[in-house]
């Protein structure tokens, strides 16, 4: 036989004696062997895990299944009516866009007539409208009453509820989709009959269009009155600026101070023209008569009163004289309060003259209706029933409800865990 070869180790076999464990096994280069784990046990159902299937079938299988037969079963075909609409205003140009002086008068803008109507849709007010006219309540609870198999209690409503009620369930049945961009308004009706979620939705777009008409009727009584009111006070501020006008042409007895300046400036340059005559004809007097001669005495007598009357012109610019009286105040100051009485005179007929303008802008605006409802879709007639959605509903329920088991059971785990 070969002998041992040289650089591996010599196994040595040796028998083991009673009790003593085997040495561990290792590979021919000498290194230790993990040792072979043995076979799992075949997988086996534990309290915990039927647990776990009791509760799914509790949790989910079982509402999801009760779920499923009340919507094939007990639920009521609902059908849908649509209709669409806006409000618009009349756009066009008014007299006030011609005068440039009023503009706007014709009332707010549509967005905010928009977002009323959209509040008026879901208000208590419509619902009480809409329910005396086609009793809501004897619609909605004719399923109510009845055994397990025919009895709707989930899409219907109780016969004895109240306005507040009422207003809740409205708001399940109407669904209203408003884009605030556009300021289109698109609602949806639900009804057990398709002629009567029809006549639901005829009768909201009737009320809307008469609440829009209140709104610009509103608008243009508004805007009456206020015409009314500013022409009112225009008046009497026209009133007043020709009665003070009048006031100081009594006190002063001049009716235009600047046409009297320019008469007097009339006067005063006649006398200059007289007195500058008078000096040339006493200058011609004394180179032909004696000092002595009597003419030259009236010559200068004549050159004297032209001046005093020249003297006396001068001082009324600042003390005016008036017939039969004397008025204590200088005469520009009369100029500048005769202009300032003008100036409010003529603001106040202008002002009146606005005013007339927009009340007759304002009549003409009450003479038409500047807001109205356009129904871009009108209401539909529904040919098969779409709602209640029963497959959306149930997938819906069984995804939350798998959803609310797996949290519970993760919740279960992590509390069992840290036991």
């Amino acid at each position: 036989m070969p002998g041992p070869q040289p650089g591996k180790p010599v196994l040595e076999e040796r028998v083991l004696k009673k009790g003593e464990q085997p040495p561990p096994a290792v590979s021919k280069d000498g290194v230790p062997l993990e040792p072979t784990p043995e076979p799992a046990a075949p997988a086996q159902m534990k309290r915990r895990h039927w647990g776990q299937v009791v509760s799914f079938i509790l949790l989910v299988i079982l509402p999801v299944a009760v779920t499923g037969f009340y919507l094939f079963a007990i639920a009521k075909d609902q059908y849908a009516s649509t209709t669409g609409f806006s409000v618009q205003r009349e756009e066009g140009a008014t007299a006030s866009d011609f005068l440039g002086i009023i503009p706007g008068l014709g009332g707010g803008s549509g967005a905010s007539d928009t977002d009323i109507l959209y509040e008026f849709i879901q208000s208590q007010r419509l619902v009480d409208l809409v329910d005396q006219k086609l009793d809501l309540r004897a619609h909605y609870s004719r399923y109510w009453d009845g055994d397990l198999l025919t009895a709707d209690k989930v899409f219907s409503l109780w016969p004895d509820a109240d306005a507040e009620d009422l207003l809740w369930f409205w708001k399940r049945i109407v669904r209203i989709s408003y884009d605030q961009g556009s300021g289109l308004i698109e609602v949806q009706v639900l009804a057990f009959d398709p002629d009567y979620a029809q006549a639901i939705a005829t009768e909201i777009v009737a009320q809307s269009q008469i609440m829009i008409n209140r709104l610009s009727d509103t608008a243009r009584r508004d805007a009456t009155r206020y015409a009314l009111d500013d022409l009112q006070q225009s008046l009497d501020r026209l009133k007043e600026a020709r009665e003070a006008l009048t006031d100081f042409r009594t006190r002063t007895q001049i009716v235009d101070p600047a046409a009297d300046l320019q008469s007097r400036l009339g006067v005063m340059s006649n006398l200059q023209q007289q007195l500058a005559q008078a000096f040339i004809d006493f200058d011609l007097l004394l180179g032909a008569s004696s000092p002595d001669d009597p003419r030259v005495a009236q010559a200068r007598r004549r050159i004297a009163v032209i001046q005093e009357r020249i003297a006396s012109e001068r001082e009324s610019f600042a003390s005016d004289d008036a017939t039969n009286g004397q008025i204590n105040e200088d005469y520009p100051n009369l100029i500048a309060e005769f202009e300032r009485l003008t100036v409010d005179r003529e603001y106040a007929e202008e002002a009146y003259r606005a005013a007339l303008t927009a009340l007759d802008v304002a009549r003409a605006s009450a003479a038409r209706q500047s807001r109205y409802l356009a129904t871009y879709i009108d209401p539909t007639r529904a040919e098969s029933s779409q709602y209640p959605q029963r497959f959306i509903i149930l997938g819906l329920t069984a995804l939350f409800l798998v959803m609310a088991w797996s949290i519970f059971a993760l919740i279960y785990y992590s509390i069992r865990d840290r036991r």
